[in-house]
């Protein structure tokens, strides 16, 4: 398997006529862990929906292994998808299936195997997360954790080439969080040719996982780089991230609640 790095050259997105980003240009290395860092609804998912094709770009351009994905023919673009795993947020998982026949879905709606061999690749690659034990479980049966690491083993059992996860940590508590880390550092030592990218706000992830980081806000690139060079960075932006700093907005409620309002949820409290 190849290491494909993902080029970025001048690319705008959004919805409509809304621009999300605009003139984005960076390179995330190929073989590597790159985190794309921002605030809520600074264009993170939205990179990644445009990466499989979800969505189409306003301007610019996306280069897969040095191929644009906005030229090539839809039969080479479909070959290309097919060596890209996705972790969504929430795992999405179905609820009507079992563990095993979530993780095996990439393989049973495009192969011809056998049940026999679908529980034995399940078994697998849920062995590689911690929950071949739990392959005859339904989604709703387990943690949100549990469901991650489930949503991450159908991710990989297509031995995928470029991986993409969002948010693989949100809603975790830090231990299990901490697990989340490892488990992707575990993969990447498994599978050293993988390019991997991470969406995330999480800033303990960040240290522990990133080999490069793209941080995107305000509507743009803010910084690409490494780790390295962005702990050693003394932007403004970044610094005030990166320490969680709230900045200089004011909240105050200037209005109070209506009387009547007030009046109608005393009496219910009441009643």
């Amino acid at each position: 398997m190849h290491a494909w790095d993902i080029e970025f050259k001048n690319l705008t997105v959004g919805y409509g006529s809304f621009i999300v980003l605009r003139n984005v240009t960076a390179t995330l290395p190929a073989g590597k862990i790159s985190v794309i860092l921002g605030g809520s609804g600074c264009g993170k998912s939205t990179i990644l929906r445009h990466i499989v094709g979800l969505q189409k770009p306003m301007a610019g351009e996306i280069l897969i292994g040095g191929e644009n994905i906005m030229t090539i023919s839809p039969h080479q673009f479909r070959r290309l998808r097919r060596r890209m795993g996705v972790l969504f947020q929430d795992g999405a998982l179905l609820g009507a299936l079992t563990l095993a026949q979530n993780v095996t879905l990439p393989l049973s709606q495009h192969l011809n195997l056998s049940k026999e061999l679908l529980h034995e690749a399940a078994l697998r690659v849920l062995g590689m997360v911690g929950l071949d034990e739990f392959a005859d479980y339904f989604p709703n049966q387990l943690s949100g954790g549990m469901r991650k690491r489930a949503g991450l083993a159908r991710a990989i059992i297509a031995e995928p080439g470029i991986l993409l996860c969002d948010e693989p940590t949100s809603g975790l508590d830090p231990i299990t969080a901490a697990r989340m880390d490892d488990l992707l550092l575990t993969l990447h030592g498994q599978y050293p040719e993988m390019t991997l990218v991470v969406v995330s706000h999480d800033l303990a992830s960040l240290q522990r996982i990133a080999d490069y980081v793209l941080v995107l806000g305000e509507g743009r690139t803010i910084f690409s780089g490494t780790i390295a060079e962005l702990n050693a960075s003394r932007e403004p932006y970044l610094l005030q991230f990166l320490r969680r700093e709230p900045g200089k907005e004011d909240f105050v409620f200037k209005t109070p609640p209506n009387p009547k309002i007030l009046n109608a949820l005393e009496k219910w409290f009441d009643s």
